[in-house]
Order: structure tokens, then C-alpha cells, then sequence
């Protein structure tokens, strides 16, 4: 369900009842670009059935889906009708446009090309956990995760989230467990996968990457020693679930493992059973993952952040004023 796990942790005292939930997405359910519009993002229905509700609760865990659509313009087409332009107002007048006349012509230009350009489309998966206070994503890139939590600050009032931080870095952690010369120095939960890639911090930026190896290996240790660190290392969890832990807490390539989905109906519940499946396991991993990495820090980020999530509300409404 979902092969990538960001975690935000969501701010004590908000709240909000499923129906306003419900209602605050319809207000910002997705609609395809306009004829100008180069960007559109908004909720669709996470179960993929057209006209039904765009938050699905199972067993008390909120399920949303936002659907992202771009539409771009070829550089060298763009270029190409302003040539054209510049050569016509040179044969007309007797002058070459400046640059001021060229950004012009160029922004023109843009919005004349872009209806006929081909659209693509993207949707990310959110997961509420009200209990927990978490906001989890399945966003792949950095820009995704700045849309969805942008998207979500717009769409509910007060909302307030911060990256989830633990105590012991996961760059710190991961060393060590590379490093460990007894396999009981790793949290008993968690077994190393393998593959892995490491960072020297240093200008040259060296980097060393392990696929399908024995990652507690002495070579690894070697470029440890070296002062290379690791941003990236494979792991299993219970021997349920594989996926790469990086240096940003994220959680990559997520795959529950064989016998996890044994029993799983393929009717039209499959969708439910996934959901309880995937949230169950998680909230289990999550709370062990935070353990391992020697607890929650809880400080007073989470006041900051909030506050830049307000700030990307406010920006991103005088963005839409702007292009409107």
C-alpha cells in the first residue's frame, strides 16, 4: 500500500470529527488543470471509486489520497515561438525586442502552448493516526512531501505538524550497527538487510555502495573507519517487513515480506484489509523504530514547524492569488 513511510508527528490539541474532515476535503477536491494552469493539486477518493468519500476510516485510521497533475512545455518550443515573435517585431519596427520585451514574450508564449501540452499525473497516500499523532506519507521526493503537507495545513484549520526527531540520529545509529562486531549490539527486532551506501563528508564527497552483500562485513567497517557514513541501509523488521532506512528517518522500497498477506480477501474488502493490515504492522514498527533510536525528541520544534506549516498555507494562498 504504501512503499515509502515519511513521519510527521502532529501537534497536541488538534482535533478534528471525521464528517468536518470529510467536508474540509471536499472543499479541495481535485480538479483538473485549467487551460493556463501549469500545476493542479487536490483529493481524490482513496479507494479509487469515482463520487465516493475522499477520507476512508478503518478501524479509527484515516486514509486520504492527493492527486497531483503537471503540465509542462518544452523549453526549445517555448524558444521557438519567441524567435518566431522577436524575427516578426524586428521586420515590422526595425528594432530588436529587449530583455524586458523577451521575458514577456516568453510568458506569453508559455501560456499560449500550454493547453495543447500532455499532462502528467501523480497521487500520494496519506495516513492519519489520531491515537499516535501522526501523519504519515508515502511521498517519494521532497517536493511530494512539501505538497502533501501544504495540502493538508490548507485544507484543515489549525493543523500543526513537525518531522518526527528521535534522540540518537539514524546516520548515528546506522553506524553503529554496521560497526557492531556482535549481531546482539543491533535491537533484537530489527536484522540488517543487504545493501547499503555510504557518504564521506569531506569535498570530494566520496560515496561506496553494497547491493546484495553481506553488509557487516569488514570492508564496510573499513570505509566506516575511513570517515565515510552511512546514508542508506537495508533492513527487515520481525521478518515481516523489509525497506531502506535513510539518514532523514525515511523509510524506502517498504515491502511487508512472504505470509504477511496470506488470508487476505480479494473481493471488494481487499481495500479495508489492507488498510487494518498495513496500519497494524506499522503501528507496531514505528513505536519500536523510535525505540531503537533511543526515544522520542520532543522539544519545541514542533511549535516552529507548525508555524512554517502555517507560513506555506499563507504563501501558497498568495501563490493561487497571483496566478489567478
Amino acid at each position: 500500500m504504501f512503499k515509502n513511510v515519511v513521519i510527521y508527528k502532529i501537534a497536541p490539541g488538534w482535533s478534528l470529527s471525521l464528517a468536518a474532515a470529510k467536508e474540509a476535503l471536499n472543499a479541495n477536491r481535485f480538479k483538473p488543470c485549467g487551460a493556463t494552469q501549469d500545476k493542479s493539486t487536490g483529493w481524490v477518493e482513496p479507494r479509487g471509486e469515482d463520487n465516493g468519500p475522499l477520507m476512508e476510516s478503518v478501524a479509527g485510521q484515516w486514509m486520504l489520497k492527493l492527486k497531483i497533475q503537471t503540465k509542462a512545455v518544452p523549453g526549445s518550443e517555448v524558444n521557438k515561438l519567441v524567435d518566431a515573435q522577436c524575427k516578426t517585431i524586428e521586420q515590422t519596427t526595425g528594432r530588436k525586442p529587449g530583455k524586458k520585451e523577451k521575458k514577456s514574450l516568453k510568458e506569453e508564449a508559455l501560456l499560449t502552448l500550454l493547453p495543447q501540452a500532455f499532462s502528467r499525473e501523480g497521487a500520494v497516500m496519506v495516513w492519519i493516526d489520531l491515537a499516535n499523532h501522526w501523519l504519515v506519507t508515502d511521498a517519494s521526493s521532497q517536493g511530494k512531501i512539501d505538497e502533501v503537507v501544504t495540502a493538508l495545513v490548507r485544507a484543515f484549520d489549525g493543523l500543526s505538524v513537525s518531522l518526527l526527531q528521535t534522540q540518537v540520529t539514524p546516520e548515528t545509529a546506522m553506524t553503529q550497527w554496521l560497526s557492531a562486531e556482535d549481531p546482539q549490539d543491533i535491537p533484537g527486532c530489527f536484522d540488517l538487510g543487504r545493501s547499503c551506501e555510504l557518504k564521506s563528508s569531506d569535498e570530494e564527497k566520496s560515496s561506496v555502495k553494497f547491493d546484495r552483500h553481506n553488509i557487516s562485513n569488514d570492508e564496510v567497517k573499513k570505509h566506516i573507519s575511513e570517515g565515510k557514513l552511512p546514508t542508506k541501509v537495508a533492513m527487515t523488521w520481525e521478518g515481516r517487513i523489509s525497506f531502506d532506512m535513510t539518514e532523514a528517518l525515511q523509510l524506502r522500497k517498504v515491502k511487508f515480506l512472504e505470509g504477511v498477506f496470506e488470508g487476505r480477501p480479494s473481493d471488494e474488502s481487499g481495500f479495508d484489509a489492507d488498510v487494518a493490515l498495513f496500519t497494524g504492522e506499522l503501528s507496531k514498527l514505528i513505536p519500536e523504530m523510535i525505540d531503537a533510536l533511543g526515544g522520542e525528541l520532543v522539544h519545541g520544534a514542533q511549535g516552529s514547524e507548525g508555524e512554517g506549516a502555517s507560513v506555506e498555507k499563507h504563501q501558497s494562498a498568495e501563490s493561487e492569488m497571483a496566478a489567478a
